[in-house]
């Protein structure tokens, strides 16, 4: 299964494909989305979008992860960020790729072990894993970990956990 990993972002967008065959994975080609900075956000948007276009239409994946959105301090920057992302969403959806969402903790754990790994551990374990020449840049090494994310999870129903019964209270 040939899959698509994204690391969105309106400056740097990482991209990042592998071919996983059963329990192995292999890497197929990775790069960076960057629009230029001095444009609007509007047409960084469409920089984007039509950028992920041709790597969709050039590489055709079968499925494809996205890190989720996770909420820092600046609230500016992650309304910035849902703006790439709901690109890159459609994007998939228009191509018809099915997707899944990924925590930026579970894709570190899944790669790395611990779900505290910092970018530069990232990306040396994905150079060991994909036996890469030397470390794919940050934003495109966190892109080929959320590929192997989704080609190492995708294949596991998701869980639906219940809240656990309200027990009395204690008098």
């Amino acid at each position: 299964m040939l899959v698509l990993g994204i690391d969105p972002g309106t400056r740097h967008l990482g991209w990042g494909l592998v071919q996983a065959e059963g329990t192995q994975v292999k890497h197929v080609a990775h790069g960076i989305i960057h629009p230029p900075t001095d444009l609007p956000l509007a047409e960084r948007l469409v920089v984007i979008d039509d950028t992920l276009h041709q790597i969709l239409t050039a590489h055709h994946p079968e499925g494809a992860g996205v890190e989720s959105l996770f909420f820092g301090k600046d609230a500016q920057a992650a309304a910035k960020l849902g703006h790439a992302r709901g690109v890159v969403l459609l994007g998939l959806q228009r191509a018809q790729i099915p997707f899944a969402e990924y925590a930026p903790t579970l894709i570190k754990r899944t790669v790395v072990g611990t779900g505290l790994a910092d970018k530069r551990q990232v990306a040396m374990v994905i150079t060991a894993l994909l036996r890469l020449p030397r470390p794919p840049p940050l934003d495109a090494a966190d892109a080929l970990a959320i590929a192997i994310t989704h080609a190492r999870v995708s294949h596991f129903p998701r869980l639906v956990v219940s809240s656990p019964p309200r027990l009395p209270s204690p008098r």
